[in-house]
């Protein structure tokens, strides 16, 4: 093989293709290589023409085919497939080359490879790319993390294909080990909790208000002009518009109830127990998707039930925004600090800044108001929570009305809000002076002599519950 390339791709499903044309298009000379040498011919024989592409039919043609430091992007399914592919090609590298893992994968696998791979003089770059397959051909949201020597050799190749936005790539060094891939599975769990407050805010707009999808789709492309401007919010007034060519209904209804998911919102809630971070609207957004999917227990729940006939409720359109900008805020003030709590438990520097600008362009949660989190933390990069930035505050305190109009009419209709209702909670419980918290460590006193602490003294304590005349003990 006479041809060298100047970074390879492995693994040509949907994204990994994509992400080989994108490499091509910008100049770069593409190794490619698959499993089954079948999608390795169709590619060169569709997209030839799109840049240099060097098939390769073996792992060992694979890494030949590279110049040094090899660098390699592996694009297969998360865990044990990836490993297989590691495994294979780790052997026929050498000490300096790198191996790109582009999926999604587990922070734990991450950090466990990149720490085997170091051992061995190779590079491990965990890296999140956002933007799904029209993303990953025209332009990701690209977070690599691993070490700050890698991403030197790295970086360049990686920037030049990320989206860009205000002329900056979309597109940064996020930290060590698995940081990349830490953040990118944060970005999916603000994902799901975004869809499924836009998911309820239609629900409102139908269920309450009694609009029909093509007039809320009208309303979904006037909120998408102002400060709700997203990729989100932008696809489902399409969505929305849409009929169903077979029987003229519109195609959201033609649709089953019952939303699936690949896993990365559901680490994300699992991290966020252990890192004891309160995650509960990108949890409430998990939950709502696996309860949708478990029919046996719809079917149970059908002949519950309802509630009285509500009267018109006294809600406008305005409000349901207001509700939703202020979820949303809710969202991702959970998974900002979520990131937070996890570079200080791994010790990772994350610029959050950086992260909202980089989540500007090319990524599934693309939104205007990321412009604004970003001056937040640019600001403060300190800053305890998005709740309290100089552009949030004034927006939530705006929302009080509607936001609480929108829950209690949802709950007089009996429209599922758990995205709605938990971002009011969760912000209800931050911003109060006392919680009925000091009653639930009293009763683990009680029956566990679990200890407590005063407000009024310094020290632990424990009260002889089934003794009162015995003194309070000081622990």
């Amino acid at each position: 093989m006479d041809e060298t390339a100047t970074i390879g791709v492995t693994g040509l499903a949907v994204m990994g293709r994509n992400l080989a044309r994108n490499l091509a298009r910008r100049g770069h000379p593409v190794a490619v290589h698959n499993r089954s040498p079948q999608r390795t011919r169709e590619l060169v024989d569709e997209f030839g023409e799109e840049g240099s592409f060097v098939a390769a039919y073996t792992a060992r043609e694979f890494v030949a085919a590279l110049a040094r430091p090899r660098k390699i992007v592996v694009m297969v399914q998360a865990g044990e497939p990836t490993d297989a592919v590691i495994d294979e090609l780790a052997p026929l590298l050498e000490s300096g080359d790198i191996l790109v893992d582009a999926g999604n994968a587990h922070v734990a696998d991450t950090r466990r490879r990149e720490a085997e791979l170091r051992e061995r003089g190779l590079y491990f770059v965990g890296t999140g790319v956002s933007g799904g397959e029209e993303g990953a051909l025209h332009g990701p949201s690209i977070m690599p993390g691993g070490s700050a020597e890698a991403y030197r050799h790295l970086g360049p190749l990686l920037e030049s294909i990320a989206a860009s936005v205000d002329g900056q790539p979309c597109c940064a060094h996020i930290g060590s080990d698995g940081a990349g891939h830490f953040v990118k599975m944060v970005h999916n769990g603000i994902e799901y909790a975004d869809m499924q407050l836009i998911a309820e805010a239609y629900d409102l707009l139908r269920g309450a208000l009694g609009y029909q999808p093509a007039h809320i789709a009208e309303i979904f492309r006037g909120w998408n002009q102002g400060r709700l401007h997203s990729y989100l919010i932008e696809i489902t007034a399409e969505i929305l518009a849409h009929t169903d060519p077979a029987t003229g209904a519109p195609f959201v209804d033609i649709i089953a109830d019952q939303a699936e998911q690949k896993g990365t919102g559901r680490w994300t809630v699992q991290l966020g127990l252990e890192l004891g971070v309160p995650i509960n609207g990108i949890a409430e957004a998990v939950f709502a998707r696996s309860l949708s999917g478990n029919s046996t227990l719809r079917d149970a729940g059908r002949d519950l039930p309802a509630p009285p006939t509500a009267q018109q409720p006294d809600m406008t359109v305005e409000d349901i925004e207001r509700a939703l900008y202020a979820s949303k805020i809710v969202a991702y003030a959970q998974g900002f600090h979520q990131i937070q709590a996890g570079a200080q438990q791994y010790g990772w520097d994350i610029d959050l800044a950086t992260l909202a600008a980089i989540w500007r362009g090319g990524c599934i949660i693309r939104a205007r108001f990321l412009d604004d989190i970003r001056a937040a933390y640019t600001a403060d990069p300190a800053l305890p929570s998005l709740l309290r930035s100089e552009t949030f505050t004034p927006a939530l305190a705006d929302a009080q009305r509607s936001w609480r109009t929108v829950t209690s009419a949802a709950i007089a209709h009996g429209i599922p809000t758990p995205g709605f209702s938990s971002a009011l909670a969760y912000y209800d419980t931050v911003r109060a002076r006392r919680l009925p918290a000091a009653l639930v460590q009293a009763q683990r006193d009680y029956f566990g002599a679990h200890t407590y602490q005063r407000t009024d003294r310094e020290g632990t304590f424990h009260t002889a519950w089934a003794e009162p005349d015995r003194p309070e003990q000081s622990m």
